[in-house]
């Protein structure tokens, strides 16, 4: 193998001293690739024909640091169910450097599960195969959804046993990130009351991710209203996948508007926007239905952390101002979420005319029968393309009474007839319908079956299947079929998700 497989430009190490612990991953005894992303490797400007391997391995255990790497355990924050805790951190992650990927974009090359940081805490700082796996088949899942997402580069069992519940063997991930940027970072310095340090944390993230309000009056307050709508515009996605988070801390919330961190997450079956699958969410606060106004909430976090910056000058007056200009983008995260949301759902509905005043409540009614049915969220959707197509049958089939659609069918049609079109090809309608409305998702019962087969026996095929049917979620194939069905109903009741660590 080269020096190094990877050109790093590590701008995090480089520009911001003493926001980061300079560290060494951890060594272990046996490293073997799992799954290793050739796609995203050449994504990424990666020889992939040098990396999967014993070599690739090697690197993506943490025994070999690769020449131009920069180890360092970030510091960071959190507000965690609402608590704050004031020093988090990497406890078990090492951010390698950052490499520039063949469209020009800046990406973070992160381990995780490379053993104890100074942030640790009492962790061991190590990582499971199964929780590693699982953030291989939702992270890909939703990259094939169209979601911005964090994606992993490989997975290496290290050869080791880590005890949680039990014993179980060890592995590492390996993260791409649009970068590792949280809102919990900006917490811990200001937290600390060290403003030029917050200021310099926001100058960096503008420069990475909102290069346009480089040298900007408003800098401060333009950063925190495009993270605002970045993250509306993913809560939505998330809603219209049917997409459930389970762990929203703040410093789960990432700057660059990508989905990160895959720990107790998991999907809705039978619509229920109370669900809350997560063993350590007691009172529902991470519920479905509650990710947008939760994701408000750590907005206004964030904004706490921008204020000094947003005032430019430590009077009365001046916090005052910008404490209003503040609360004006959080107040107007309902509007921007919502818009996101009803355009998304438009397209799920087979829509295009304009802005209809009905579509909401044409939405929200539809949504409201799936509830009141405990029909399957992905399958009504995809059923109701079926529909428009002229087969109403599969629809039917997933509602106890066969006849609760037709009243609401009957106006979508309507609707749908109100766009102009005296002679609306519903064929096209339904084959655009198919193309926003997934067939298959990592349905949570076959994740768990894939995670137990790679992490119990070693193996590796269930995992493999399921990988290649979430990578093409749109495709309706006899191949694909055994991956449409929902669980059995007590299974979807007692589905419980657990972080890893």
């Amino acid at each position: 193998m080269p020096a190094s497989p990877f050109q790093f430009d590590n701008t995090y190490a480089r520009d911001l001293p003493g926001f980061a612990v300079p560290w060494q991953p951890a060594t272990v005894p046996a490293p073997s690739l799992l799954f290793f992303n050739r796609d995203l490797a050449l994504e990424l400007g990666l020889d992939p024909d040098v990396l999967d391997g014993p070599d690739g391995a090697a690197i993506f255990a943490g025994n070999r640091v690769p020449e131009g790497a920069e180890p360092l355990a970030q510091a960071y924050a959190g507000h965690q169910f609402g608590g704050f805790s004031p020093q988090l951190g990497d406890g078990r992650a090492l951010l390698l450097g950052e490499v520039i990927d063949r469209l020009g974009r800046r990406r973070d090359l992160m381990l995780k599960g490379s053993g104890r940081t100074p942030f640790s805490r009492r962790g061991d700082g190590k990582a499971a195969v199964g929780p590693m796996l699982r953030e291989v088949l939702i992270g890909e899942a939703m990259h094939a959804l169209g979601l911005p997402t964090t994606r992993a580069l490989a997975v290496a069992a290290t050869g080791e046993t880590v005890y949680r519940e039990r014993a179980l063997p060890g592995a590492v991930l390996t993260r791409v990130a649009a970068s590792h940027l949280r809102v919990g970072t900006f917490e811990f310095f200001s937290a600390r009351r060290e403003t030029d340090r917050v200021r310099q944390l926001a100058d960096y993230a503008i420069a990475r991710h909102d290069p346009d309000l480089v040298g900007t009056d408003d800098r401060y307050l333009g950063l925190l209203r495009r993270v605002a709508q970045r993250q509306a515009a993913l809560v939505a996605a998330w809603m219209n996948v049917g997409f459930i988070h389970g762990v929203m801390n703040t410093d789960n919330v990432a700057i660059s508007g990508e989905t990160i961190d895959y720990g107790p997450c998991a999907f809705l079956e039978a619509y229920d926007p109370d669900a809350v699958f997560s063993s350590i969410d007691h009172g529902g606060r991470y519920a479905y239905r509650n990710q947008p106004p939760v994701t408000r909430w750590n907005l206004a976090r964030l904004a706490g952390t921008l204020l000094p910056l947003i005032a430019g000058e430590d009077s009365q007056d001046a916090m005052s101002e910008a404490t209003g200009q503040a609360t004006g983008v959080i107040d107007a995260f309902p509007e921007w979420y919502g818009g996101a949301l009803l355009t998304g759902q438009r397209a799920k509905l087979g829509l295009q005319g304009g802005d209809d005043p009905s579509d909401r409540a044409l939405a929200q009614d539809w949504l409201t029968l799936l509830q009141d049915q405990r029909v399957d969220f992905t399958l009504g959707w995809r059923r109701l393309a079926d529909a428009a197509d002229g087969d109403g049958g599969p629809l039917r089939a997933l509602f106890t009474d066969p006849q609760a659609p037709d009243a609401w069918l009957a106006r979508w049609r309507v609707r749908a007839g109100r766009e102009g079109n005296a002679a609306v090809d519903w064929k096209d309608r339904a084959e655009r319908m198919r193309r926003v409305n997934p067939a298959v998702i990592p349905r949570n019962h076959r994740v768990e079956e894939a995670l137990a087969a790679a992490s119990d026996h070693g193996d590796l095929g269930p995992f493999r299947r399921l990988l290649a049917a979430v990578q093409r979620p749109y495709d309706e194939t006899p191949e694909q079929a055994a991956y449409l069905e929902p669980a059995r109903a007590e299974v979807t009741a007692c589905y419980r998700t657990f972080c890893g660590t």
